[in-house]
């Protein structure tokens, strides 16, 4: 094999350095990410079906979207190591619940504004030493936010 000029052992190692592999990930990201996983292999093994996954919109992003049956479920995951001072799901809050309705409503209409009935649920995933120790589903979490409405 010919020796690399300066010129490109350089570049090399420039490219090594900016290479997506080589960088590493945040904590909080790296955690989101295992619990999405988990809570998409766990609603499945329930019987779901996924459709799509991290959807973003101009309103926001839809963690997972489910069918269950003739219903749209829409699924927020909340992963965290710990419930020492509240449980994952209370960041549910109402701001965020009317961001996943208008990010919802946008996907409703992206795909035909097809006559389903639809959901929120949320999925909180706990776990410990970097492993799932606990999966809960909370089906039908919360409304569609007012004022809209769908149907």
């Amino acid at each position: 094999m010919a020796a690399l000029n300066p010129l490109q052992r350089l570049w090399q190692s420039w490219r090594n350095l900016w290479s997506p592999r080589h960088r590493s990930r945040p904590e909080h990201l790296r955690r989101g990410s295992l619990g999405e996983q988990a809570a998409r292999r766990y609603l499945e093994r329930a019987g779901l079906k996924c459709l799509v996954a991290n959807y973003r919109t101009p309103r926001g992003e839809l963690d997972l979207v489910f069918r269950d049956g003739e219903c749209l479920v829409f699924v927020e995951v909340k992963t965290r190591s710990s419930e020492d001072w509240v449980r994952p799901s209370a960041a549910v809050d109402a701001q965020k619940q009317r961001r996943l309705s208008r990010a919802a409503l946008w996907y409703l209409r992206r795909i035909g504004r097809p006559q389903v009935k639809i959901r929120f649920d949320i999925v909180e995933v706990l776990l410990e030493e970097g492993h799932v120790r606990e999966i809960r589903h909370l089906p039908n979490s919360f409304p569609l936010s007012p004022p809209w409405r769908y149907g």
